[in-house]
């Protein structure tokens, strides 16, 4: 295992090709979380820095976990060759659309229907290891069942939902967008 305090040029592009990234967090007396995300949403901002997209979807444990704690470890894995598990700890906060800030990352992303905020993450650490217990798989296509979702919802529907799923899973509170990043 290969520990360092950022993310070289190296890694960097090895995130750039991975279709496929997961997220875990954990706060006090709430359940662990670990999601799958996709869509060409994540983005190396710098060696300590990286952001990412986050859709309305299945819920907010991700926000109420960082509101609580923020500690996240996010781990890339590589399903190709060479077969490589990347992992990035640190710390991160949800920027929402309302929040000073999130027009500045939102200029690294194409915004589309569905996003509901950025995630972003201060690398303190990041860990490469062998992933030779992978499987070799291959990605035949992304899903665009969110984005169809997404696109047959009215935004004014969608503030009404966020407006009321205002806990997580376990009861523990989030921040909701009350303004849109689209139309």
């Amino acid at each position: 295992m290969d520990f360092s305090d950022h993310i070289d040029e190296k890694h960097a592009a090895f995130i750039a090709r991975q279709p496929v990234f997961f997220v875990a967090t954990a706060a006090p007396g709430a359940r662990i979380n670990l999601s799958p995300k996709g869509m060409d949403s994540f983005r190396v901002l710098g060696p300590t820095r990286v952001a990412w997209l986050d859709y309305g979807g299945s819920g907010n444990e991700t926000n109420a976990h960082l509101l609580a704690d923020g500690r996240i470890t996010v781990m890339f894995c590589a399903f190709d060759r060479p077969p490589l598990i990347y992992r990035l700890y640190g710390h991160a906060v949800p920027m929402l659309p309302q929040d000073d800030g999130f027009a500045a990352l939102a200029g690294h992303f194409a915004i589309e229907r569905g996003v509901r905020q950025i995630f972003d993450m201060t690398v303190e650490s990041t860990q490469a290891s062998c992933g030779w217990a992978v499987p070799e798989m291959a990605l035949t296509a992304e899903r665009q069942t969110l984005r169809k979702f997404h696109a047959q919802e009215e935004p004014a529907e969608r503030l009404q939902k966020y407006a009321t799923h205002d806990r997580s899973i376990d009861g523990l509170p989030v921040r909701s967008p009350t303004v849109l990043p689209y139309n």
